[in-house]
């Protein structure tokens, strides 16, 4: 999804670092492969999340939604060396597809994969974030936020992916669309929150940056 024209946006992307081979590898098994390749964080926003890790510089990262493993290994390259990065997704069926990946990289070792109910696992880990990125099922956005917050710590960054959702945030939300009805919220609850201070990006399909206080 894209709200700038065309040629602005072809403009940015082309002003930008350069795709890595191993992520332009990644993108075309998951294009001829998995079903939804559209997921994909892709180039442009893929280097976004890239240098936001590098200028943050988190010990430790929490993906929610881990899809075929993109924006993990994106993230992965502002890793501390004796850091970690756990991304959960629910379906197992990709578990081998990101494990090649991610074993591919240089940060194999400090990705710890995690299959299942990120609303029930997230509770389970006994670690603390200094950087998370929200991608998952859009319907429960608003239940991840109080999930993820007492696991962040102070001065860390809450990524949020897909908060425009194709424009429909802005619009009317038509009946038993329930992912807008669920974004709607979820935006208004971060944009409000106390512990939150936040800043909605328009790229691509809308990217919230939001430091917790």
């Amino acid at each position: 999804m894209h709200f700038l024209p065309e040629h602005i946006d072809d403009y940015a992307v082309k002003h930008s670092q350069p795709e890595p081979k191993l992520l332009q590898e990644l993108t075309r098994e998951t294009w001829q492969k998995v079903l939804a390749p559209v997921m994909l964080s892709g180039h442009y926003q893929g280097r976004i999340l890239s240098m936001i890790s590098k200028l943050t510089r988190p010990l430790n990262i929490l993906e929610i939604g881990t899809y075929t493993g993109y924006s993990a290994l994106c993230l992965a390259e502002g890793i501390q060396k004796e850091g970690t990065l756990h991304t959960i997704d629910i379906n197992e069926e990709l578990h081998d597809f990101q494990r090649k990946y991610f074993d591919k990289s240089n940060y194999g070792k400090q990705i710890i994969q995690h299959t299942g109910n990120a609303l029930e696992i997230i509770p389970t880990l006994d670690i603390t974030f200094d950087l998370v990125f929200l991608d998952a099922d859009k319907g429960n956005y608003p239940k991840y936020i109080e999930t993820v917050l007492p696991k962040m710590n102070k001065g860390s960054v809450l990524l949020s992916d897909n908060v425009l959702w194709y424009g429909k945030v802005a619009q009317p939300t038509k009946a038993k669309d329930n992912d807008t009805a669920a974004l709607k919220e979820y935006n208004e609850l971060i944009n409000n929150h106390p512990l939150l201070e936040s800043v909605l990006l328009p790229i691509r399909d809308g990217l919230t940056i939001s430091r917790l206080k």
